[in-house]
């Protein structure tokens, strides 16, 4: 009896801990950063190319506008990616900031996961700097929980986007 009851301990405990989780951590942060050697407008234009986006994203199986604007802010692209089991994803991608060879921020809806790329241009020495800001949050409470926990593989997984672009871009 006394084993049982160490066990239910543990297991509220551990329940407690990840609920609580969700209400400590609103949202997830990280930041990821790659130096490509070539000049900003190049680099630039070839990653904002929609285009060409799927070279250095292999999940990518299609991008497609939905809703074009002059100046690219409030654009919008539906996006199909698939999953690591082949599950098709569908993502809606919106343009919030745009100034050329300066600043992209993308707002991107999956099903419950809203993510914020801001992504920084910057050029010194005859190198771009990008920078990338995620903010990852979810409108589903379970979600929230879980979110903090993955922060790494988000981050890995972005970080390696942009060293395939950074690939792409010096070839």
């Amino acid at each position: 009896m006394k084993t049982i009851k160490i066990i239910l301990g543990i297991i509220i405990t551990l329940t407690i801990v990840f609920l609580a989780t969700g209400l400590i951590f609103k949202e997830t942060k990280y930041t990821t950063e790659v130096a490509v050697n070539k000049p900003i407008e190049e680099v630039f234009s070839l990653f904002n190319d929609s285009s060409r986006i799927k070279e250095w994203i292999p999940e990518l199986k299609s991008i497609e506008a939905t809703d074009e604007k002059p100046g690219k802010i409030g654009s919008t692209y539906k996006m199909v990616v698939t999953s690591n089991n082949g599950e098709k994803i569908n993502l809606e991608e919106k343009v919030l900031a745009y100034v050329p060879n300066e600043k992209v921020t993308l707002f991107i809806h999956a099903d419950n996961m809203l993510k914020t790329d801001d992504y920084s241009f910057t050029f010194k020495d005859g190198v771009t700097t990008i920078k990338n800001e995620s903010v990852c949050r979810s409108n589903s409470y379970l979600l929230s929980c879980v979110f903090p926990y993955f922060k790494s593989t988000f981050k890995k997984q972005d970080q390696g986007y942009l060293n395939n672009f950074k690939k792409i871009a010096e070839k």
